[in-house]
């Protein structure tokens, strides 16, 4: 009886074996067809970019080359501004290989997004993006780019880390491990379902090549940069009023401590100052997040002229508040190229 229950037991054993294998290998296979599936889908959204100084012509070769993502059907493409810098003349060249040349609608410093557009009778395939609001670390992502000026191409990673200050408070970057080098930028970041999560931006590297920390901009934030300078061929920028403040613990209640933003400068003139914020304030809340300079200037890089923002308040005189401003616009900076 012993050696028959043995055997009984290396049966279902074995059993459970194969049954664990062939789970297993549905799931890779499955993974694998989904990426296939997401390339496919989104490898036509992806363009090369190369720009060329005002004496050169577009038949000789270009001073700086990247990627960049159909963001229309009519022809506006996203891409980094630093890959066009100060060049004027700029084409753009799609996966099928017909190539353009390309009109600089804006771009904003800021956030290194640049705009192009191409005129054609091409039908085109813009990138259907997704909400970055929703990334997790761990999520899989492909980056779509092209490398060295070798050709389009793919590589695969995963969500590294999100709301990354690389450089750039106001973006709150998103961070993976797909090969990222240069030629990417301006290439697209996507998931499984080949949606767009972010645009490729930069890498963290001692050598100039992937070393495994690459940066996205979140799709979020590209929305809403990009809509903002295909309409009005930059990003307005706005001010509440010119003031200079220092972080600070204080007591806003018997064994309460909480960090603010005091204010140690403040010119006489401007939305905060109408309201009657001064000197000594101290700022606790923004728009009910914590009140961080990353916080204030983040709200402030995106917002639009007469965008409202909530400020909680710490009085000199021991009272607290809530003060709603309405953004203006700062004198123009033109961030066109």
């Amino acid at each position: 009886m012993g050696i028959i229950k043995i055997l009984q037991t290396f049966k279902i054993n074995y059993l459970l074996v194969i049954l664990i294998t062939i789970i297993s290998t549905f799931f890779i296979i499955n993974d694998s067809n989904k990426f296939v599936t997401a390339s496919d889908k989104s490898i036509s959204s992806v363009v090369t970019i190369s720009s060329y100084s005002s004496n050169t012509n577009l038949s000789s070769n270009s001073n700086g080359i990247g990627s960049g993502v159909i963001f229309s059907e009519d022809g506006y493409i996203v891409t980094n501004l630093h890959i066009i810098s100060r060049n004027k003349k700029v084409s753009v060249k799609l996966n099928n290989g017909n190539q353009y040349d390309a009109k600089i609608i804006g771009a904003d410093r800021n956030s290194d997004i640049a705009i192009l557009k191409i005129i054609t009778t091409e039908i085109l395939n813009p990138i259907n993006f997704a909400d970055s609001k929703n990334l997790k670390i761990g999520d899989k992502v492909l980056a779509i780019g092209n490398p060295y000026g070798i050709g389009i191409s793919v590589s695969s990673g995963i969500v590294s880390a999100t709301g990354r200050d690389y450089g750039n408070p106001y973006l709150e970057l998103i961070q993976t491990d797909a090969a990222i080098n240069p030629g990417n930028s301006g290439g697209a970041l996507i998931n499984e379902n080949g949606n767009l999560i972010g645009i490729n931006t930069k890498i963290f590297s001692k050598t100039g090549a992937y070393q495994g920390i690459g940066f996205a901009i979140p799709s979020d934030k590209v929305i809403q940069i990009a809509s903002e300078i295909i309409k009005y061929g930059k990003v307005r920028n706005v001010w509440i009023g010119n003031f200079r403040v220092t972080r600070i613990r204080f007591e806003i209640d018997q064994n309460l401590l909480i960090n603010g933003l005091q204010i140690v400068e403040m010119e006489n003139e401007g939305p905060l100052f109408k309201k009657g914020v001064g000197v000594g304030d101290v700022i606790y809340g923004v728009n009910g997040k914590d009140a961080t300079w990353k916080n204030l200037t983040q709200f402030l890089s995106l917002a639009a002229p007469g965008d409202s923002i909530h400020l909680e308040i710490f009085t000199e005189r021991k009272q607290t508040k809530v003060v709603e401003i309405k953004t203006s616009a700062i004198k123009e900076i033109n961030l066109a190229i």
